[in-house]
C-alpha cells in the first residue's frame, strides 16, 4: 500500500510538470506567433464582444490573453498596433524585482547587504547607522522606512531620502528607493541597466523590443506578454532557465513579509487575506482583486498598464493604455471589472459573477441596489455580515440568525465607490470587494 502511494504520488508529480512545461514559446520576433481558438476554450462570442467592448471604453490600447503561451485574444484599438510601444510604468518593477534575482544568481550581489554597499554610505540623509539598516531586501519590499511625507516621492536625492521609521517596521509604496534597485544592479555587476535588461531577458525570450528610458520601461505589448510567459514557466523560456535560484523566485511571487500580505518582491499578490494600497496608510482586508483566481499574480503601474500571471489557468493577460477611469497608481476598479468579464468568458448560464471559498456567492458585481450573498449550505449558526469603506471604516454590519442560506445586503444607501465585504460563519471567514455604482 505504502509502496502504491508513493508510485500515485510520483506520477502525480510528473503530470504536474508536464502541465507545466507544456508551453508554447513564440520564436523571436514580433510576427510569428501561434494562436488557440476562442471556441475550443468554450468562450462565447457574445462575452468576448463585451469585454473587448469595455476595454474600449476604458481607455485600452492594447489587451492580449494567452493560454498554454498562444495567443487567445489579441486586440489594438485606435492607430494602436502590435508595434507600438507604450511605457510598463510600475509594472516594470516587476522587471526589476527579476533581474535582481538574476545578479544575485550570478553572486554579483546579495540581497540581504545593505545598500550602501553598492550605492556608497550617504546615499540617503538618514542618520548613518539607520541608513546601514536598510538592505536591498527592503527595497524590493516597499520596507525601507525612509520618510514618504516628501513633496516627490521620486526624488532620489539623498536629501529627499529621510529618516522616518527603521528598516522593516512600516511598509508604505515609496517609489524612489525602488527606483535605486537598478544602480545597485548596475554598480553590482558593472554593467549598463540597459544591456544587462537585454543580455539577461530581451535576447533570451525573444523580445523584439524593450528599453529603460528614465527609470521607466518601454515595449511592444507582446513583448510584456513574453516577459508574463516566462515568469508563468517559473523562469524559464523553452528549456533555457534564466534565473536558477528557485527560493529567490518563490520569495519574488509570496508574500515577502508581514506588512503586507499581498506583495511579494514588487509583484502584487491575489486571494490574500488582507492588503495594503499605494498612498494609503490602512490594511484593507480581502483580496486585491476579488473576481481573479486565488493564484494570480500581477505587475501593475500607474494608470491601468497590467501583466497578469495565473498559473492555474495557464494564462498570461496585458493591458496597456491609458487609465480606465481618471489618473490612479497601480491598483483600481478597473481589475475587479476586467476580471470579472475575463471569468465570464465560458458559455453558461449562470449570472452569478464571483464565487468564493466555502460554498459562498456573492452577486451581482457591481450593483447598485442589492448585493446577494447565498450560502451553499444552511449556517448552523449566526453568521455576521459586514461591509467596510475603501478606507477601512465599518459602515454596516448585521449578525444573521441560524438557518440562513441567503441574505440581501441592501447598498443603495451607500455613496458609489469601491466597498470591502466580510462574511464569518463557522467554517471560516471570506472577503472580497464589491463596487457600488
Amino acid at each position: 500500500m505504502k509502496r502504491l502511494i508513493i508510485i500515485i504520488f510520483l506520477m502525480l508529480i510528473s503530470l504536474s510538470d508536464k502541465a507545466q512545461t507544456n508551453l508554447y514559446y513564440p520564436p523571436a520576433g514580433n510576427t510569428v506567433w501561434d494562436t488557440i481558438s476562442p471556441n475550443s476554450l468554450g468562450w462565447c462570442q457574445e462575452r468576448i464582444d463585451t469585454l473587448l467592448n469595455y476595454l474600449q471604453l476604458k481607455n485600452t490600447k492594447s489587451f492580449i490573453i494567452l493560454k498554454d503561451g498562444k495567443i487567445a485574444l489579441e486586440k489594438y484599438y485606435g492607430t494602436f498596433t502590435k508595434d507600438s510601444l507604450w511605457y510598463w510604468a510600475s509594472a516594470g518593477k516587476s522587471l526589476t524585482a527579476f533581474l535582481t534575482g538574476v545578479a544575485q544568481d550570478e553572486g554579483a550581489l546579495d540581497i540581504q547587504q545593505p545598500t550602501a554597499t553598492y550605492l556608497g554610505q550617504g546615499w540617503t540623509s538618514a542618520p548613518p547607522e539607520k541608513e546601514a539598516l536598510i538592505k536591498v531586501w527592503h527595497q524590493l519590499t516597499m520596507t525601507t522606512g525612509l520618510d514618504y511625507n516628501v513633496n516627490d516621492l521620486n526624488c532620489t536625492d539623498p536629501n529627499c531620502l529621510t529618516y522616518l521609521n527603521d528598516a522593516g517596521e512600516f511598509w508604505y509604496y515609496h517609489n524612489a528607493p525602488y527606483q535605486l534597485i537598478s544602480d545597485v544592479v548596475a554598480n553590482a555587476t558593472g554593467t549598463n541597466y540597459n544591456v544587462y535588461t537585454n543580455s539577461r531577458v530581451k535576447a533570451k525570450t525573444g523580445m523584439s523590443s524593450g528599453i529603460w528610458l528614465d527609470g521607466v520601461y518601454y515595449s511592444r505589448t507582446r513583448d510584456a506578454a513574453r516577459f508574463g510567459l516566462m515568469m508563468l514557466n517559473k523562469a524559464i523560456w523553452d528549456g533555457d532557465t534564466l534565473l536558477h535560484d528557485t527560493a529567490y523566485y518563490n520569495a519574488m511571487i509570496n508574500t515577502s513579509q508581514s506588512l503586507n500580505q499581498s506583495y511579494g518582491y514588487l509583484w502584487w499578490l491575489n486571494g490574500k487575506s488582507s492588503h495594503r494600497l499605494p498612498g494609503i496608510n490602512i490594511t484593507i482586508p480581502g483580496e486585491i482583486i476579488p473576481t481573479a483566481p486565488a493564484d494570480m499574480y500581477a505587475a501593475l503601474g500607474k494608470n491601468d498598464q497590467k501583466i497578469y500571471v495565473v498559473p492555474s489557468m495557464n494564462m498570461v493577460v496585458v493591458r496597456f493604455g491609458n487609465a480606465a477611469d481618471g489618473s490612479n497608481f497601480a491598483l483600481s476598479d478597473f481589475d475587479d471589472n476586467l476580471w470579472q468579464r475575463i471569468m465570464d468568458l465560458e458559455c453558461d448560464e449562470t449570472a452569478i459573477i464571483e464565487t468564493k471559498p466555502m460554498g459562498i456567492k456573492v452577486y451581482p458585481n457591481p450593483s447598485n441596489n442589492i448585493i446577494n450573498i447565498q450560502f451553499a449550505k444552511p449556517i448552523n449558526k449566526s453568521a455576521v455580515v459586514e461591509l467596510y469603506n475603501n478606507s477601512g471604516q465599518l459602515v454596516y454590519g448585521e449578525v444573521l440568525v441560524e438557518g440562513s442560506t441567503t441574505y440581501n445586503l441592501n447598498i443603495g444607501n451607500q455613496p458609489a465607490g469601491m466597498y470591502i465585504y466580510k462574511v464569518q460563519t463557522n467554517d471560516g471567514v471570506v472577503t472580497g470587494k464589491v463596487v457600488v455604482e
